[in-house]
């Protein structure tokens, strides 16, 4: 079985449309087989975005995991003057994110492979509905990478699943010398929010 984790998914292309409606927007976002929730916005990825305070108006800020752009182009039209990094290892979500992004108007989302991220760019906000799926080690990994890059007064909000392990994530991340609270607690999620070093 082919995995959304995947460079270059094995699923055979099957387009889809999904609408993302929150208070404040309504996005008609194109998906397809082999990314991340393709039928429908996952539950994870709405408790964060109808709990999250407004990104920073400015900067950089970063969607890690990006899928086809839920995330990323709420970040975008909520922070119109920020850039907005859009990662993912899925190539096929990194190209939906970007056509998303393009006919949504949000000329200031960045959808990119994790590699093309440059080494100098510092992040305001990281929002993310990580890949917890993809094994302790690898998100373990994942993480470190990613949330070492956070600017001075940054921070980032995770969204957990309860039973996928969001209290022994928070732990570990503390351990980590990352300092991980609880911002909300909804349905069968948790929002951690960390903060920079």
């Amino acid at each position: 079985m082919a995995h959304y984790f995947e460079e270059s998914p094995q699923a055979a292309s099957r387009p889809g449309v999904v609408n993302l409606v929150l208070p404040d927007l309504h996005l008609r976002l194109e998906t397809d087989r082999g990314v991340f929730s393709p039928d429908r916005i996952d539950s994870g990825t709405r408790v964060l975005l109808e709990t999250v305070p407004p990104p920073p108006a400015g900067g950089d800020l970063l969607d890690l995991g990006c899928g086809y752009g839920p995330i990323a182009l709420t970040m975008a039209s909520r922070a119109p003057g920020a850039t907005v990094w859009a990662v993912d290892v899925n190539r096929r979500s990194v190209e939906l994110c970007e056509r998303n992004a393009k006919g949504a108007g949000l000329d200031k989302v960045r959808p990119v492979l994790p590699d093309e991220v440059p080494d100098d760019v510092r992040f305001q906000a990281i929002w993310s509905n990580p890949a917890i799926r993809i094994g302790k080690a690898a998100l373990h990994e994942m993480l470190t990478r990613w949330l070492g890059r956070l600017a001075p007064g940054g921070s980032a909000y995770l969204v957990v699943q309860k039973h996928l392990g969001s209290d022994s994530l928070q732990r570990w991340l503390n351990d980590q010398g990352l300092p991980t609270s609880r911002l909300a607690s909804r349905a069968a999620y948790r929002i951690l929010k960390v903060d920079a070093r």
